[in-house]
Parts: C-alpha cells; structure tokens; sequence
C-alpha cells in the first residue's frame, strides 16, 4: 500500500491539535476529515446528477411531484 507523509506545522497543527478529540492522534483525526470530506464531496456530486436525471426524465419528475403531495400523516389505507 502506497503511503504519504504531509508536514503540518505552525498554526494549523496547533488548530488541529486543539479541535482533534482527546484520545485520537493528529494522524487519525486528519484521516477522519478527510474521509469525512470525500463523502462530502461525493454525495454533492450524487446530488448533481441525480438533479440532472430528474431534469431530463419526465417520469421521475411525475413520481416526485406525487411523493411531494403525499398526505404523509393519514395512515396508509390497507388492502383486503
């Protein structure tokens, strides 16, 4: 496995010492946000394109309308 070394230095390990948990490390909390900030990134993109196809899809745009105007606090008629 490939692997990285980045120097942090001066006021920004000061403020990640200050904001990282008592008991992690610098190294695991750096790792934490940035796959906190990947998945970030990836549900924005997924946020995107799913925009997109509902653009494009006129019966995807129908469904959301009809989900949007579900009566969500009657309950579900039941089938015999």
């Amino acid at each position: 496995m490939k692997a990285t070394t980045i120097k942090l230095e001066g006021e920004l390990l000061r403020e990640l010492e200050q904001a990282k948990p008592v008991r992690t490390s610098v190294s695991a909390f750096v790792r934490e946000v940035l796959r906190k900030d990947l998945r970030r990134r990836k549900l924005a993109e997924a946020a995107v394109a799913y925009e997109a196809f509902v653009a494009s899809n006129a019966e995807e745009r129908t469904w959301m309308r009809e989900w949007d105007e579900a009566d969500l606090t009657a309950s579900p008629k039941r089938s015999r």
